[in-house]
């Protein structure tokens, strides 16, 4: 006891007990210090029972923890073995589109699936920035965060149909869209949703963001069978997707929503309000000003669509057929000049008549690049066989291959362009050669027998340096002439006698202006590339630059604009074949116009029918002429008086014909009217014309007049015949003798 009497703690009370008994009041009797105490202990053996029941608790708990991780973890596993026993079907070229685009890769043709769709394969750096973002902004704001599927997006969702009892937005990514159009479903359902996610999840962990999305771009849906952002903007715009408008960029992003409720074509006011309230979107967001909303309004959209390109039909088939696994054909084409030259094609087809096809080639001399490659006037136009590719079809070439001939004999030192030759009537071996219109020139340089196309001097050329040596120069550009079964080279292969194509004679005439002594080959358009051939050009450098020279002089077509260009002209015989093939210093345009039948065209000729076209051709082809190519060392132009006597004169007797120069005294000339003269038409008391007299000087009689060709009156001894002018405009008359020397003028009667 204490000195007050008062119980103090012992040694084995606990420090709460003591506790206790200090605070208690010093007033408070026993019985309440007993029952303070007796609580006091309960409490401490609670706490005892109370610890072993947290640590059980923890033990629980960690062994919750442990079975919620290794659920977590099998079910990772689970999953990582289904995406890998399930990929998604991300095959890269399902079902594409074949395209063959031009050298800058601007699409020339494109084939439809086959499904009959349009599908493009979407390049993003070929499509419209400010298009990217509006997308992005409007379909899937978070794409480039989340990994294929978008909880805020869903939740979104979620809300809003349960606030206004209908759909307001799917919350579908891009991805999600991707994995439905990677796997069509009809039914809409929570599975279908439920399905398209774990695809998106699947597609996130094996294909970058910009993958996801260029993917969406080419299988996104537009309307009808379009597909892709390229095909939709080709078709609906008519231009490729790398630089849209806003109106047109906002309606693309529009489409995919429900492509065939908006099809601009079919349903124009629900496209342009769908248009609009994208646009208004992105306004909300800050990407387009409320100006820029208003202003995009005031515009409608396209009513139809544009065809899409289907330019080089023949050139496509070809690639086509011959690399059917290829997607893309990549062409050394100019897109331009190919659309112009078909369009030029088809109107000259049908502007000479029913039946008749164009066919035009443009090469780069320098190069060897094959430019345009127009294989008929209409690939789809049954009546004039527009299947049949006449760029690559044997035909004969008429006179479109003396020039080599020329430059060949000028190469054998037998001539030069101021040489004269006799255009007469010359027997070789019984081949009688005559000139188109049954006329003949007598005595001319061999200039103007080229740039007339006189048969019988150029027959008389091959005959000097032969037949055999004429195909082995042709073969020396790669150009290899086909002859009649069973036929040697014969003196008519110079008249059209061999089988070329129009792309043979633009690959010759190419070799032909470009410098240098090596030949090239032109590439053909698609797989083959252009490259230099073993050997040498089919003549020398200066002797090409003298037939050059000879053809620069050649005056243009009657009513074609005028160009410094050198051209040939070419009529295959029985009026089958029209032929002309021109070139400046660089650029090579050959023309063939007849028809794919083999038929003839009554009236068809080269310089009437193919040369206006050849000079259309190069006004519209937008090229820049360039000049021929500048003189190589030993070329010189040499006046007839400067000529030594062995070149003053042509003078080779081949085997089986003879001929002898006439002397200046007997040489038949027209004195009276003069070359281009104009005649005031005048009447007789009768009204009919009054005849014109035509005056001649040497010549042997009898004289025959011919007009156009066609016999005016009988042979006369007489130097001074009468022509009855049949009406006004230019009439070409010419007198030939009893030696066959010719003479030409041209009249015009006003």
């Amino acid at each position: 006891m204490g000195k007050n009497g008062d119980q103090t703690p012992g040694p084995s009370s606990s420090p709460f007990e003591a506790r206790a008994v200090a605070q208690a009041p010093q007033d408070e009797d026993e019985g309440s210090t007993g029952r303070q105490s007796a609580l006091i202990l309960r409490r401490n053996a609670k706490r005892s029972e109370a610890e072993p029941r947290r640590a059980r608790a923890g033990i629980r708990f960690a062994g919750f923890a442990i079975a919620i991780a290794s659920f977590i973890a099998a079910g990772a596993f689970t999953l990582d073995r289904f995406d890998r026993a399930f990929p998604p079907p991300l095959q890269g070229n399902k079902h594409l589109s074949v395209e063959m685009v031009d050298r800058h890769g601007e699409a020339l043709r494109i084939f439809a699936n086959d499904e009959g769709r349009w599908r493009l394969n979407a390049d993003l750096d070929k499509v419209d920035p400010t298009f990217l973002k509006m997308l992005i902004a409007y379909e899937d704001k978070r794409f480039y965060s989340h990994h294929g599927v978008d909880p805020f997006a869903m939740m979104r969702a979620a809300w809003q149909l349960i606030s206004h009892g209908r759909i307001v937005s799917g919350g579908s990514t891009l991805t999600m869209q991707l994995a439905r159009l990677i796997e069509p479903r009809k039914e809409r359902s929570l599975g279908a949703k439920l399905r398209q996610m774990v695809r998106a999840v699947q597609i996130e962990r094996r294909l970058s963001k910009r993958e996801i999305l260029q993917r969406y771009l080419t299988l996104a849906p537009y309307g009808g069978n379009l597909e892709g952002v390229r095909a939709a903007s080709l078709s609906w715009f008519g231009k490729e997707p790398d630089h849209l408008a806003l109106r047109e960029a906002a309606l693309l992003v529009a489409l995919p929503q429900s492509p065939e409720l908006r099809r601009p074509d079919r349903h124009p006011q629900a496209a342009r309000a769908a248009r609009d309230r994208v646009m208004a979107r992105m306004a909300r967001d800050g990407i387009v000003s409320e100006s820029e909303v208003r202003r995009v309004a005031q515009f409608d959209v396209p009513h139809q669509r544009e065809a899409l390109p289907q330019l080089a039909p023949h050139l496509a088939e070809r690639a086509r057929d011959r690399n059917p696994a290829a997607i893309r054909h990549e062409t050394t084409l100019e897109r331009d000049l190919q659309a112009s030259l078909e369009t030029l094609a088809r109107d000259a087809a049908r502007r000479i008549g029913p039946r008749v096809s164009v066919a035009i080639v443009a090469a780069d001399a320098k190069t060897g690049d094959v430019l345009a490659s127009v294989g008929s006037a209409d690939y789809l136009d049954d009546k004039r066989d527009g299947w049949i590719d006449m760029a690559h079809a044997l035909r004969s070439p008429g006179s479109t291959l003396k020039p080599f001939v020329y430059g060949l004999a000028i190469e054998d030192g037998l001539v030069l362009p101021e040489t004269m030759i006799s255009d007469r009537p010359a027997d070789f071996s019984g081949y009688r050669p005559v000139n188109f219109d049954q006329t003949y020139q007598g005595d001319v340089t061999v200039r103007r027998a080229l740039q007339m196309s006189l048969n019988v001097p150029a027959v008389r050329l091959l005959d000097a340096v032969s037949p055999a040596r004429l195909m082995a120069r042709l073969r020396r550009a790669g150009v290899i002439p086909v002859l009649p079964d069973g036929e040697k080279p014969g003196l008519g292969i110079v008249l059209g006698g061999v089988g070329v194509t129009l792309t043979d004679l633009v690959q010759l005439y190419a070799n032909l202006v470009t410098p240098g002594s090596t030949p090239i080959a032109l590439g053909d358009g698609v797989n083959s590339e252009p490259g230099a051939l073993a050997g040498l050009k089919p003549m020398s450098p200066v002797a090409a630059w003298h037939v050059i020279d000879m053809l620069s002089g050649v005056a243009e077509p009657v009513g074609s604009k005028p160009l410094a260009i050198a051209y040939k002209t070419g009529t295959s015989y029985g009026y089958r074949d029209a032929w002309s093939v021109g070139f400046d210093g660089r650029h090579v345009i050959g023309v063939w116009v007849g028809r794919a039948d083999n038929g003839a065209v009554p009236g068809i000729s080269g310089i009437k029918t193919a040369a206006p076209v050849l000079f259309e051709a190069f006004d519209k082809a937008g090229f820049e002429i360039e000049p021929m190519p500048r003189a190589p060392a030993g070329a010189v132009r040499l006046a007839a008086s400067e000529l030594p006597d062995t070149l003053k004169t042509f003078s080779h007797a081949g085997i089986g014909q003879a001929f002898s120069i006439i002397p200046a005294s007997r040489r038949l000339a027209i004195a009276f009217p003069a070359d281009g003269v104009e005649l005031e038409a005048s009447r007789l008391a009768d009204g009919s014309p009054a005849p014109v007299v035509v005056k001649l000087m040497g010549g042997t009689p009898p004289f025959r007049l011919m007009a156009e060709g066609k016999p005016v009156e009988n042979a006369s001894r007489r130097r001074q015949l009468l022509w009855k002018p049949q009406g006004d405009g230019t009439t070409r008359l010419t007198v030939v003798d009893a030696e066959g020397q010719a003479r030409s003028i041209e009249v015009v009667v006003r």
